[in-house]
């Protein structure tokens, strides 16, 4: 596993190029000339924004001192280019560069070119799409100003994996809800599987961080919201009764336990996805993704 010592900011560009690379060179936002550099040692620190990208704790507190999130595969990270988030670097295994020309020139920072067993060992897992970019995170908004322009919001409470996460970002984008809310302890909608799963929806629905867990949904009262609540709760009200007009949130809880104690205790109303053959619930992101359709833009109304 490569070992590095620093995050560098700014890497500055090498002359090499790897085969099969285009022979023309990119001129970048500040006006230098880059050429695509060929690096063959993982353990490299010009590459440290993509080391070790399936450790968790290592990108959490990596990612967020440097103010920095990886998108993988050139449809995620055109769309995160289009959201205006801007690019710090490019990373391409040799495979995939000629498919990649467009971006590549585009890049206004280093473009670094590996091989796809370099790229493994750097990251950890095979990069089967074979481009990833290392990308400037952008100030988050308030809450009370993304709820002033919301009608229908997704609020979450601790849930921790960050597929469910992404998972829940693309059905508030598909099914007609304008913003997500996390809680403190929420994971991180531009941790890479997240931004992955979601399939760039994190870069398209607005989406704000809860300062206060305790209190945090008067702040949804006062903006108008009717709260519902999500559980499994037999005498909770089927999911179909809830009010279907206004301004909706719809809570849902952390993978293992649901909603907390509180959080249930504060909404308006508990409301239910009914179940047969003795299935008591549902994935969490399943349960959004029927939430969302029947409570969204084209459900209850």
């Amino acid at each position: 596993m490569p070992h590095f010592r620093r995050v560098p900011s700014a890497p500055a560009a090498g002359p090499g190029r790897a085969a099969g690379e285009p022979s023309a060179v990119r001129a970048g936002q500040t006006g230098r000339v880059l050429p695509p550099i060929q690096v063959a040692d993982a353990g490299d620190p010009r590459l440290a924004d993509y080391v070790r990208l399936t450790d968790v704790h290592l990108r959490r507190s990596l990612e967020a001192a440097h103010g920095l999130f990886v998108a993988e595969g050139e449809k995620v990270i055109r769309r995160a280019i289009a959201a205006g988030y801007p690019m710090r670097s490019l990373l391409v295994t040799q495979d995939k560069v000629a498919g990649q020309a467009d971006l590549i020139a585009g890049c206004p920072g280093p473009v670094y070119v590996i091989r796809p067993a370099t790229a493994e060992a750097l990251t950890g897992y095979r990069v089967h799409r074979g481009t990833l970019a290392s990308m400037r995170r952008l100030p988050l908004p308030d809450v009370a100003g993304l709820l002033d322009s919301a009608r229908r919001i997704v609020v979450l409470e601790d849930i921790v994996d960050h597929e469910n996460v992404g998972a829940i970002f693309r059905c508030a984008a598909a099914l007609g809800f304008d913003a997500v809310l996390l809680a403190p302890r929420c994971a991180d909608p531009l941790y890479r599987r997240a931004v992955k799963v979601s399939m760039g929806a994190v870069f398209s629905v607005p989406y704000a961080r809860l300062a206060d867990w305790h209190g945090g949904l008067a702040g949804l009262r006062r903006a108008g919201f009717v709260v519902l609540a999500l559980t499994p709760a037999a005498d909770a009200l089927p999911i179909e009764q809830a009010p279907a007009g206004g301004k909706l949130a719809l809570l849902l809880g952390t993978e293992g336990d649901g909603l907390s104690a509180r959080w249930l205790a504060a909404a308006d109303e508990r409301v239910r996805i009914p179940m047969s053959a003795g299935v008591d619930s549902l994935n969490v992101a399943s349960a959004a993704a029927i939430a969302c359709y029947l409570l969204g833009r084209g459900g209850l109304r």
